[in-house]
């Protein structure tokens, strides 16, 4: 079994300790949390060891998962790597650029698994959907959110848009070209609210908007590409697939047909690919597990981490100039 421990018992972190301890391939050795309240609370909850310090914890682990706010990543994460320590790093990354190529570099230097927590890619909807997926010219992304102070450490690009950021990397195979982007911040002191454009080399465009200051919560994503629409909602786990096909023959007298005129008439199929329900969470552990264990690549290594990071830092540094109303 592998030794993990977990850096950071709040509400992401107790997620991560509980489906750990029910991994019949980890042994949670324990963790550590900065706040005494959460490590008390979590030390009775799972009923596991909360470690004095981080050195303690990563020193009798042989893999660690960094759960702890977002800017204190980077240093546990390096730390971790520094010392022989697989880890998997929720996202983002990191919140600078700097850092993430760092960590990416230690990942490439020490041999060791690095897995990004970027959840949405485990995502069954967008997994049932992504082998439709097959080069994108325009994509449209919405992530909006209830209000809910615990993500506010970072801005809006970082909190929730970063996950759409690593969906539209992973589906389209191109260097980015352009970036416009504005924000406000309303509730906290960096951008509450964002949209992005991101064009591609490629004529790809993704136009993405995340908030966290929404009445209702949304997370969908449309691909557009020759002869094929997709829809996937993340949030209601459902995808649904839009193709046209050249008429060959008669066509059924109730389908749905588009006279091109000379380009001659195709027909619409829309159908929903079966969902697959998946805890998203516990398969990115299995993935990281496996690749610790049996030598198989990652899905989402430091690497892509920090392309992700690279992304959103590009947009922060668009959004000029940040608004803030009290």
């Amino acid at each position: 079994m592998l030794r993990t421990g977990v850096i950071g018992a709040g509400h992401l972190g107790k997620i991560h300790i509980r489906l750990l301890q029910v991994n019949p391939r980890i042994q949670v050795i324990g963790f550590y949390d900065t706040d005494s309240n959460t490590s008390n609370e979590a030390e009775k909850l799972f009923s596991i060891k909360a470690f004095p310090s981080t050195e303690q914890l990563i020193e009798n682990c042989e893999a660690v998962v960094v759960a702890s706010p977002t800017p204190s990543h980077f240093q546990y994460a390096k730390s971790c790597l520094q010392k022989g320590k697989h880890v998997f790093i929720e996202k983002p990354l990191t919140t600078t650029i700097a850092e993430a190529e760092e960590i990416a570099v230690l990942e490439k230097q020490t041999g060791l698994t690095v897995q990004t927590g970027h959840v949405e890619r485990y995502n069954p909807a967008f997994k049932a959907a992504a082998s439709f997926i097959n080069n994108p010219m325009f994509i449209e992304g919405h992530r909006l959110a209830q209000f809910n102070p615990r993500g506010t450490d970072v801005s809006v690009v970082y909190d929730l848009m970063i996950h759409d950021i690593d969906i539209i990397l992973s589906v389209v195979k191109s260097e980015i070209k352009n970036i416009h982007a504005s924000g406000v911040a309303v509730v906290s002191d960096s951008p509450d609210i964002a949209n992005a454009r991101i064009e591609f080399e490629n004529g790809c465009t993704a136009n993405l908007t995340a908030s966290r200051i929404s009445m209702k919560n949304m997370r969908k994503a449309r691909f557009f590409q020759q002869n094929a629409y997709i829809s996937v909602d993340f949030l209601d786990k459902k995808s649904s697939i839009l193709e046209l096909h050249e008429v060959k023959g008669t066509p059924d007298p109730l389908s749905v047909i588009i006279d091109l005129g000379e380009k001659g008439q195709k027909q619409i199929y829309i159908h929903d690919p079966k969902i697959e329900n998946n805890n998203a969470i516990q398969e990115e552990h299995d993935v990281w597990i496996d690749s610790i264990l049996n030598k198989k690549p990652v899905t989402i290594n430091a690497a892509a981490g920090a392309a992700a990071v690279r992304v959103a830092n590009q947009i922060s540094e668009t959004i000029q100039p940040v608004l803030k109303y009290a």
